[in-house]
């Protein structure tokens, strides 16, 4: 498919950074100082997943209060749309919006707020996943969890887990995703992004509906069958995979060999602006280095619609508009 018909197709986005996504103008205005577009971007310097995570720091001192939380759910929306975007999971980790005195229901509140007023100027359906992060303490996941229970239904849709995997491995977090259950989140888990594919045993012994990134699943066809029997979401970010080193090559990314085994995969773009990318950018992406046919964009798109976390109406509507985007 052409880049500009790519770009025209009606797309569904599971595994998006709200602070790794946003826009040059925004963090502009909001850390109130020029800045390099390249200060936000990885390059091919990057080395391994810790030191990607380095470019997150400036955009997190723009999401401290309650204005640049606003316009942040507002600008990240408003760039998904140029794409034909029609739906989009954007997940954040509440907790490390807190430095200036906010509460987490307070930044859900706000980045709500931004998301709404972008979802009705550019209309483009959202959900929130809430984000426990690895390196923070179980008191701070869990208090985080609890008090962003109140928004599940109601602009969150579900819990992940992020950050340093390699320092961090799923084992140190079974009780915070039991109590996540308890409190009736359904929940992704970044794992198998560094390597360990112990992470996504884990990942799924626990209950998780989908798996961001799932790399480390590569040849390792006992797992491919756990995740094909469970109908488990696979959700691939191939840029940003091959930035971190999480893949070897373009060449080795197992994309084509998830597929090939019935995995429900779907392809994101983890972090558009330190990623510079675009699901359209991933989508060509994965034609040229995956063997990836015309067809196979339109399974990947109705995998994203099946493991999504929206309500049936919202996934009808997304199979109604994708239908018809492949018949025009």
């Amino acid at each position: 498919m052409e880049y500009t018909a790519l770009k025209k197709y009606p797309k569904v986005e599971l595994h998006c950074h709200l602070d790794g996504s946003l826009s040059l103008d925004f963090i502009k205005k909001h850390l109130g100082e020029e800045i390099s577009l390249s200060s936000l971007q990885a390059d091919d310097r990057c080395r391994n997943l810790a030191e990607y995570l380095e470019k997150f720091e400036l955009p997190l001192r723009c999401l401290q209060e309650k204005e640049g939380l606003m316009d942040a759910g507002y600008d990240f929306l408003k760039n998904v749309a140029k794409e034909n975007t029609k739906y989009v999971e954007v997940r954040f980790a509440p907790a490390l919006s807190l430095e200036r005195g906010l509460t987490v229901k307070k930044v859900l509140e706000s980045v709500l707020e931004g998301l709404e007023r972008g979802r009705k100027d550019f209309d483009v359906d959202y959900n929130v996943i809430v984000c426990a992060m690895r390196h923070h303490s179980e008191e701070e996941n869990q208090k985080m969890l609890k008090e962003a229970r109140e928004f599940l239904g109601a602009g969150v849709c579900a819990a992940d887990l992020a950050g340093d995997e390699a320092a961090y491995p799923m084992k140190n977090f079974f009780t915070l995703f039991d109590e996540a259950g308890k409190l009736g989140f359904p929940f992704t888990i970044h794992a198998g992004e560094c390597g360990n594919a112990e992470n996504i045993r884990d990942a799924l012994q626990l209950g998780a509906k989908r798996i961001g990134h799932g790399i480390a699943m590569k040849g390792n066809r006992e797992l491919q069958k756990l995740c094909r029997e469970k109908r488990v979401g696979i959700e691939m970010c191939p840029i940003s995979n091959l930035q971190t080193r999480a893949a070897a090559s373009a060449a080795k990314y197992p994309l084509r060999e998830f597929l090939d085994a019935g995995l429900l995969v779907s392809v994101n773009t983890d972090n558009r602006t330190v990623s510079n990318t675009s699901v359209t950018r991933e989508m060509d992406f994965v034609q040229e280095h995956c063997k990836i046919s015309d067809g196979e964009i339109k399974t990947l798109t109705a995998n994203a619609i099946e493991a999504a976390f929206a309500d049936d109406g919202v996934k009808e509507r997304l199979y109604r508009i994708c239908q018809k985007g492949q018949e025009e």
